[in-house]
């Protein structure tokens, strides 16, 4: 039998891009609705496919839902897909594991709802598919729950569905772990894997996939988002792709401004990074948090002047298309020079720096002050991030050291 299947994961349905509408400019409409019209793209892909099923691999909601307006909304685009005659196949992860999701509302009757209590087998004879799978009882599941799938049927396309690390990925809790060994001990034709967000083909043979999420929530999830279409000639997968679905995009450039002797020439650079963004992101909106890092004078001034620099770089953005400026961040490498300048009371800054550097004085401070900060992020929820970098230590480290190296910089030029 010969069929195509689309993959996805940790759609998080209707979480916030927290945060992220409190800056000015910030496109508000296109971040409200982004989560939701990433979904609609992947309803609209699978139809336009003419898939037979679509899988998501766990970590479809966030949490539990505020109310069932999120159960009603995935019920209908659901129904649009039974229309078409498209199975789903789901698989709850940590973050929509059966302890965690305490509403429900019936599930549309093309929806196969993989058991938490132990790894089941569905069978589509008219496909000739054997759908492997299981969901999260708890969302700490630390257990190796791929040692427990049971093996490959034979004549029948195998297909594994789970939420997991494997042995490790950065930035992701270490849940359901197992090891390579362990998915290919197997024998399927396809695992179809959840929980990392960032798209990775770990293995052609069998395919093992990591689709990545449909739709970045911050500046960490930058990059291309989407899913994976995979398709199927008798009985072996003989082509994988990965989709496009995201709506609004995160960009991180990192731009050295070491060879810029003016502001315009660091406003030339920054609109040649974004024009490369723009170039990429097929028309669609960007985020864009701007590193500008390096040795240089300007540099200096620029940091003891970075509120006018923020809004001089938030207007080179506009004026080049759907870009928003979510945080420009300032990097100096002169604090070296600092260390190790010769003029009075330069004893007292090398040691000071030294304290900032890899001293736990922040960490102390952060630690008196918890209760009033805690008393300050509920005032100061209105601010850029939600007042978030508030018990940052390592932020309060680099201002500091910024600062420190500006001002010293600007006394010796």
């Amino acid at each position: 039998m010969n069929f195509s299947f689309l993959h996805a994961a940790d759609i998080h349905l209707d979480s916030p891009l927290r945060g992220l509408e409190r800056y000015p400019d910030a496109p508000v409409e296109e971040i409200r609705a982004a989560g939701r019209r990433a979904f609609d793209r992947l309803i609209e892909l699978a139809i336009a496919e003419k898939v037979a099923f679509v899988v998501i691999a766990g970590d479809l909601y966030d949490v539990d839902w505020r109310d069932y307006h999120t159960g009603l909304y995935f019920s209908q685009r659901m129904g649009r897909l039974e229309r078409q005659g498209i199975q789903v196949l789901l698989a709850r992860g940590n973050h929509d594991a059966d302890s965690v999701i305490s509403k429900n509302l019936p599930l549309p009757e093309n929806v196969h709802l993989f058991a938490a209590k132990r790894p089941e087998t569905k069978l589509f004879p008219e496909l000739g598919l054997a759908a492997h799978g299981q969901s999260y009882a708890r969302r700490e599941m630390t257990e190796n729950l791929a040692a427990s799938f049971p093996q490959a049927v034979s004549g029948f396309f195998n297909l594994g569905v789970l939420h997991t690390a494997l042995s490790g990925r950065a930035g992701h809790d270490l849940y359901a772990p197992c090891a390579v060994a362990d998915l290919l001990h197997k024998n399927y034709d396809y695992w179809a894997l959840g929980h990392v967000h960032q798209r990775e083909t770990v293995s052609e043979r069998p395919w093992i996939v990591f689709p990545g999420n449909i739709q970045g929530r911050s500046v960490k999830e930058c990059g291309e988002k989407g899913a994976t279409v995979a398709r199927v000639v008798d009985g072996a997968v003989t082509d994988v792709r990965h989709v496009a679905l995201d709506v609004l995009r995160f960009v991180h450039p990192r731009l050295d401004v070491s060879g810029c002797a003016r502001r315009e020439d660091v406003f030339a650079l920054t609109r040649q990074a974004i024009m490369r963004a723009l170039s990429g992101a097929d028309g669609r909106a960007l985020a864009l948090r701007l590193t500008l890092y390096g040795r240089s004078p300007l540099l200096n001034a620029l940091i003891a002047q970075e509120d006018a620099l923020r809004e001089e770089i938030r207007a080179v953005a506009i004026a080049c298309g759907p870009v928003w400026l979510e945080k420009l961040s300032l990097e100096t490498e002169d604090e070296d020079d600092a260390q190790n300048a010769d003029f009075p009371g330069a004893d007292t800054v090398a040691t000071l720096l030294t304290e900032l550097r890899h001293g736990d004085f922040f960490e102390e401070l952060l630690r008196e002050l918890s209760p009033e900060i805690a008393v300050l992020r509920a005032f100061c929820s209105f601010l850029p991030g939600g007042g978030a970098d508030l018990a940052d230590a390592d932020e309060l480290r680099r201002g500091a050291l910024r600062l420190l190296a500006a001002r010293l910089g600007g006394a010796r030029t």
